[in-house]
């Protein structure tokens, strides 16, 4: 038996896997997702059956992701570097094991959306995300479309994607509908999505060698405790507005009568402008978002140009937009309101900027039941539809939603922005939403709406 032969036999002897590690080994569908909790050996299980599943297919890809490229070094390139020493050959520059069959594992990270960009194009036979719930919705939608057969395989095989996670974080929702709710979209099948559950308790190793660190996982305050302790996912809900639901909140598009008003508001930054379009009825029964603009890098003057060309044609109420654009600008004296009503804008007013209260009343309007819920959303909304939900509470202010990842919070503002902006109020407590009629409010000059009413 040759040296590498023999290192591997040794390897593979040494493999010692507890049953629900063994279930997860030999998974072979299209999604796979392992854990649940802590103390469970998901990233040990993980290492391994890439490791397995290069050693068994010459030529096979594989790419293993986390978060961050610190997590990876610590996580997996320096324990695989121990695995591997005399198997496979590690590239630092290319963070990638080489394999003698041409089997490949590479090591990448995903910080952030942007990042998307370093992947397309790229084929994989198999796909790991470590740590699931801290990538996005979008992020995990970018990795199945580089999880396709490579052509560098001389046998038959299917593609597919390894999950570990544990409740909470970003993605806490998405890997909860498919893998703990299976609550599947269109072209989503069930058979194709399997989850095998794992605690600290199956962990045999921790059990007997490390006691401490069970008790300090009973030592978790209650919630927290249930989900890292047990693996309950409706007990730490990452998820800021579990209200949303595609199924009700988006709408049919249709034809926006003329006795509707309309109105706009806007989240700008340099990184990022995002507006969005609303209309609702004379009696105040609804709201709709009918159109955005999502659109990076526009200084002040281009987003507003954009904006008031989407707009052609339409007579908005308003635009409400970040207070922060009140601010003198260094370089010119003048505030970027001026520079956006100089662009076309003119009817922008500064947005109300609480954001407990604004967060609530978008609760609200999201809310429903035995009713339907005030605010519906038209497909064409694509990135608020795809940030919303991925927003998580802020781990300090608890009330709050997270500021990151910073991507994620421009549509939703632009969202807070709109609603707080409205004369009007409904309240579920009552059969009938209270109408109340729109000349009291443009008598009031200090309601958000009313002070900007000649506009």
């Amino acid at each position: 038996m040759g040296k590498v032969a023999l290192k591997v036999h040794r390897l593979l002897g040494s493999i010692k896997l507890y049953e629900p590690q063994e279930r997860f080994f030999n998974s072979t569908a299209k999604r796979t997702a392992y854990g649940g909790a802590r103390g469970g050996g998901k990233s040990y299980a993980m290492r391994l059956k890439l490791i397995c599943l290069a050693l068994r297919y010459p030529g096979i890809q594989i790419l293993l992701l986390r978060r961050t490229l610190t997590e990876l070094r610590e996580n997996h390139i320096l324990p695989m570097k121990r695995l591997l020493n005399g198997i496979a050959r590690y590239r630092d520059s290319t963070k990638e094991f080489t394999f003698p069959n041409g089997a490949r594992i590479k090591l990448g990270y995903f910080c952030d959306d942007g990042d998307a960009l370093q992947y397309q194009g790229q084929a994989y036979e198999v796909i790991g995300m470590e740590e699931a719930t801290q990538f996005t919705e979008f992020q995990y939608s970018v990795m199945t479309e580089c999880c396709r057969l490579s052509g560098n395989m001389r046998e038959s095989f299917l593609p597919r994607m390894y999950f570990t996670c544990n409740p909470g974080g970003v993605g806490h929702a998405w890997v909860k509908r498919l893998f703990i709710d299976k609550k599947y979209r269109e072209n989503e099948h069930p058979e194709d999505y399997v989850f095998i559950k794992s605690t600290v308790f199956d962990n045999e190793y921790l059990m007997k060698n490390d006691s401490d660190y069970v008790k300090n996982l009973e030592s978790l305050p209650e919630m927290r405790r249930r989900a890292m302790l047990y693996g309950d996912w409706d007990a730490f809900e990452g998820q800021y507005f579990p209200e949303f639901d595609r199924e009700v909140h988006l709408t049919v598009p249709f034809e926006i009568p003329s006795d509707w008003t309309r109105f706009a508001s806007l989240d700008y930054g340099l990184d990022m402008t995002a507006c969005l379009w609303f209309a609702y009825p004379p009696d105040f029964s609804r709201i709709v978002c009918y159109r955005e603009l999502y659109r990076p890098d526009l200084i002040l003057s281009e987003a507003a140009r954009e904006i008031a060309k989407a707009s052609q044609g339409e007579k908005l109420r308003y635009i409400a937009a970040s207070p922060d654009l009140a601010g003198r600008r260094q370089e010119s004296g003048v505030t970027g309101f001026d520079i956006m009503r100089g662009g076309g804008l003119k009817s922008i007013i500064p947005a109300e900027n609480a954001r407990i209260p604004g967060w609530r009343r978008v609760r609200e309007f999201l809310a429903h039941g035995d009713k339907p819920p005030l605010l519906t959303i038209f497909p064409c909304c694509v990135n608020l539809i795809r940030t919303l939900p991925a927003l998580r509470f802020d781990e300090v202010r608890t009330e709050d939603a997270a500021g990151v990842p910073h991507e994620l919070t421009h549509a939703p503002d632009a969202l807070r922005y709109g609603l707080m902006s409205l004369p009007f109020f409904h309240t579920r407590k009552s059969e009938e939403p209270k109408k109340v009629p729109y000349s009291d409010f443009l008598s009031k000059p200090k309601t958000a709406f009313g002070e900007y009413s000649k506009l």
